[in-house]
């Protein structure tokens, strides 16, 4: 049997930092697991015994500075540093959603001459993301 696919481009997505949607704002957002696996291995060749960790989850986020504006989501995240928040994201708005709580940080200020100012951040999520099928 195969089983249905449908790739999707990025392209009319959207981020909520709470209930504030900041998707014009953003131009890219990833959901990142990180899954340490522990080997050992014996003086026997079939002794190899793997054991895969609980994964801890980051969400990379990137976008244009707007700190002119105190709406502005760098600003957001300047200002409320060290706080929790739950973030929904859905790679095609009205699909497939995955929320997570994420600390904030964090990020640049200013940047180079005759180039948009930019950041980058990873925010660490707590817990396991949910994803939420569309009704």
């Amino acid at each position: 049997m195969t089983m249905p696919f449908a790739p999707y481009v990025m392209r009319d997505s959207l981020v909520k930092f709470g209930a504030t949607d900041y998707t014009l704002q953003v131009t890219s957002v990833v959901l990142t697991p990180d899954q340490a696996t522990q080997t050992i291995k014996t003086l026997k060749p079939a002794g190899i015994y793997n054991d895969v960790d609980s994964a801890t989850w980051t969400l990379s986020i990137n976008g244009p500075q707007d700190h002119q504006d105190a709406v502005g989501l760098a600003r957001y995240l300047n200002d409320n540093a060290g706080d929790k928040v739950v973030v929904t994201f859905e790679p095609v708005a009205g699909g497939v959603s995955g929320e997570i709580t994420v600390t904030l940080k964090n990020v640049a200020f200013g940047g180079e001459q005759g180039a948009w100012a930019t950041f980058s951040v990873d925010l660490p999520g707590e817990g396991q993301p949910v994803f939420t099928d569309p009704e």
